[in-house]
């Protein structure tokens, strides 16, 4: 399947669109300061002025012009930033805006695709718009604790659903926060209906809005893939077979709600091992107790889990009747 020139060049002119609308925040706002504050703008000229001059010195020999350019214009650009500051304006006011900070909206971070560019063609490859939909629904704006029962009493931990609820969010955010330097990965288990797949969309939105990759699969579409690459050898199968390896979170959801087997099981380590040894980070949502799941895929399997995932158990009542009852009572 792969890209075609037709949608690569699409991708590219999105890019061009941002690096112009970028350009023109950035001329607005040297217009809005050089307004409100004309010394800025003499500021401006005389490091203009200055880097002529030094140029000019180089030319003729004057070894020590560039030290003595460096200090000036040091001095210069502190008395812009104080003037900014002054004024009420932030001390980055007139840097680039960029929706990527890390490929500066050019798609590529050197000669590699940046990880913005990964999910634009994760989208067109594997149409994820059913999930592009329920993300604007289920994120953490829209998350509420108000479904967890502080009479619910975990035994294990004594802890409410509640308080249970409120400390595996909090492990979300610290996930989150510490994506690019920690590459951690989150195991959500509990019955059906406590919130594990809505967290896990949390996640996705909150990384996706931030130019990250991430692919979300339920068990049995990830592993209908693999056998597709396996034994059909496909070529959908085979041109997006890399994505789920390479991609900054991958989302398994449901785990056990699949036909499982020996094939089924080695490809679950296959997947987990590899991004392991990548540094990419997983989420894996099942309704298995971790005795049944155990039992369910190899030892291998949940040694590599227990040991290398944040262990997130959420319990409750099913919030899905939770709601559809509170909406018969409206």
């Amino acid at each position: 399947m792969g890209l075609k020139n037709s949608q690569y060049h699409a991708i590219m002119r999105k890019y061009e669109q941002k690096q112009l609308h970028s350009h023109d925040i950035q001329v607005a706002r040297y217009e809005e300061v050089y307004k409100k504050l004309p010394e800025f703008k003499a500021l401006d000229d005389s490091i203009a002025s200055l880097s002529i001059q030094y140029g000019k010195k180089l030319l003729d020999g004057d070894t020590s012009a560039v030290d003595a350019l460096k200090k000036d214009l040091a001095e210069l650009r502190n008395r812009k930033i104080h003037l900014l500051k002054s004024a009420g304006f932030p001390e980055d006011y007139l840097e680039p805006v960029y929706d990527c900070p890390d490929c500066k909206d050019t798609g590529y971070i050197g000669n590699q695709k940046c990880h913005c560019f990964k999910q634009k063609e994760i989208d067109l490859l594997y149409m994820q718009s059913n999930v592009r939909e329920v993300l604007k629904e289920e994120n953490f704006s829209k998350f509420s604790f108000q479904y967890y029962s502080k009479n619910i009493i975990n035994p294990a931990t004594q802890l409410s659903a509640l308080d249970t609820a409120k400390k595996v969010v909090a492990e979300c955010k610290e996930f989150l926060l510490s994506f690019d330097k920690k590459h951690g990965n989150l195991f959500f288990y509990g019955d059906t209906g406590v919130g594990k797949t809505f967290l896990s969309h949390c996640i996705a939105k909150w990384l996706i809005d931030r130019s990250h990759s991430v692919i979300y699969f339920s068990a049995f579409q990830l592993f209908d893939l693999f056998a597709q690459y396996t034994f059909s050898r496909a070529e959908d199968a085979m041109e997006f077979y890399p994505y789920v390896f390479d991609c900054d979170l991958l989302i398994i959801d449901d785990l056990g709600t699949e036909l499982t087997n020996t094939f089924v099981s080695s490809q679950l380590f296959l997947c987990i091992n590899e991004r392991l040894i990548r540094k990419k980070s997983t989420i894996i949502s099942t309704n298995l107790p971790m005795d049944r799941f155990s039992d369910t895929y190899s030892e291998r399997v949940f040694s590599r889990i227990t040991s290398n995932y944040t262990m997130c158990k959420l319990i409750g009542d099913d919030i899905r009747i939770q709601k559809k009852l509170s909406g018969r009572k409206a």
